[in-house]
């Protein structure tokens, strides 16, 4: 039986949000101006998109900056974090699989589809053999033609 995680990206653009522009000079954080910025910002331009929060200088960012952020986030996005999209894509798949329903896949021999054209990422492969490990007969990776094997229980 094989898995593709493929099949479990969900739908929603990926954004990189970066705070950079709203800094004075491009890298001061002026609170009086960021909370003004932050306020007339329009942000439902983010429905249904996953956002990742960056700054892109080498500015030092309170925490409660990416916060204020993330409010104004919350009713639009589906998911915001504080990195880069990797981190974001990685994220959105812990909750995938985390919520998997993975009965179907007991005392089966699993192949674990390797090629993506979707940008799932290395973690999610390392999170859905964990969770798989203990309920499959074995594991491998790749295609039917060329797998390699991970697993195999005893």
């Amino acid at each position: 039986m094989t898995i593709n995680l493929e099949d479990y990206y969900p739908k929603g653009d990926r954004i990189l949000f970066d705070i950079k522009d709203w800094l004075f000079e491009g890298f001061v954080l002026r609170e009086k101006d960021f909370r003004n910025q932050v306020a007339e910002y329009d942000w439902s331009r983010y429905q249904d998109c996953y956002v990742a929060l960056t700054c892109s200088s080498d500015a030092i960012i309170p925490g409660w900056a990416y916060m204020l952020i993330s409010i104004q986030l919350e009713p639009f996005a589906k998911k915001t974090v504080i990195g880069n999209l990797e981190l974001l894509e990685t994220s959105i798949y812990q909750d995938v699989l985390t919520n998997l329903d993975v009965s179907e896949f007991t005392n089966k021999p699993l192949i674990i589809k390797g090629c993506s054209k979707k940008p799932v990422p290395q973690n999610a492969y390392i999170m859905l053999a964990s969770k798989l490990k203990p309920i499959a007969k074995s594991i491998m990776y790749g295609e039917a033609c060329s797998s390699v094997p991970l697993f195999k229980s005893k």
